[in-house]
């Protein structure tokens, strides 16, 4: 199992930021990422329709003979991470984008005053801080809904007057004064990191989930003993509805230009 790929999966093009960080710290690693591009947004869909639409993704990782699945998406995280777990029982282990957050913020930030920016779902959700509950964690979290800047990011407005407006109106937000770090609470935002550090005269830590959810599953493979031992990594981009102008973007969110396969989910 050891040269079998990475599965990672998202309902669009964000989650392509984690697989570029997995890529960029495991270059031997195959992956196989998977964009729900026929349901995406998730963000404003059920839980129920999540958990149906991972349950089935699931099933495309696991025939492509993938060693692990990383949900690369905070909603999908927060609605289908537990049912995942218990569908493919022991066959895969499952790793999704909050967790190992939590995790290095419960470590790193304790009894500090932490932001954290993401989507409407993902803000009332009130994932983070129930988890950080759980772990006992004496941090102070203070969610703010960012919603302007998914489709910003999507749009390609990076690093000019008007991502320049929009961080600053949501970063000067009262809610997020005094905080010690800022979590990225979506798959899109490292893609505007330096954006928000600079706002911050990087006076404050910018915490990038694609980064740690890529430590996250390089730990998992070197506990379990299932790293490659191949020196040659390929890669398949699956999605389940095709548009060039998707395709076009890709590149912006992988790094680099890559060649999508369309698969159905329901057909």
């Amino acid at each position: 199992m050891n040269n079998h790929p990475i599965g990672i999966f998202d309902s669009g093009i964000g989650g392509l930021t984690v697989a570029h960080a997995i890529r960029e710290r495991m270059p031997n690693e195959s992956l196989v990422y998977f964009g729900d591009t026929a349901h995406l947004p998730y963000g404003d869909k059920s839980e129920a329709a999540i958990q149906a639409y991972s349950v089935k993704i699931a099933d495309v990782l696991l025939q492509a003979g993938c060693k692990l699945i990383v949900i690369a998406c905070n909603s999908a995280s927060s609605a289908s991470y537990e049912l995942l777990k218990e569908y493919v029982k022991k066959e895969v282990e499952v790793i999704n984008v909050i967790d190992p957050m939590v995790n290095l913020v419960s470590q790193q930030f304790s009894g500090k005053r932490v932001g954290l920016i993401g989507t409407k779902r993902t803000v009332t959700s009130g994932i983070y801080s129930r988890k950080l509950k759980e772990n006992k964690s004496s941090v102070e979290l203070t969610s703010l809904a960012t919603p302007l800047l998914v489709p910003m990011i999507e749009e390609g407005f990076f690093d000019n007057n008007i991502s320049h407006d929009i961080i600053h109106q949501y970063l000067s937000d009262k809610s997020l004064s005094d905080i010690k770090a800022l979590v990225l609470g979506c798959t899109h935002y490292p893609l505007i990191k330096n954006e928000l550090g600079k706002y911050y005269q990087n006076s404050v830590a910018i915490l990038d989930s694609s980064e740690v959810v890529a430590e996250a599953v390089h730990n998992h493979l070197i506990s379990k003993q299932i790293e490659s031992t191949s020196p040659i990594s390929k890669h398949r981009f699956l999605v389940s509805d095709y548009t060039e102008s998707f395709e076009a973007s890709t590149r912006i969110f992988f790094g680099e230009q890559v060649h999508l396969e369309k698969h159905r989910l329901w057909e």
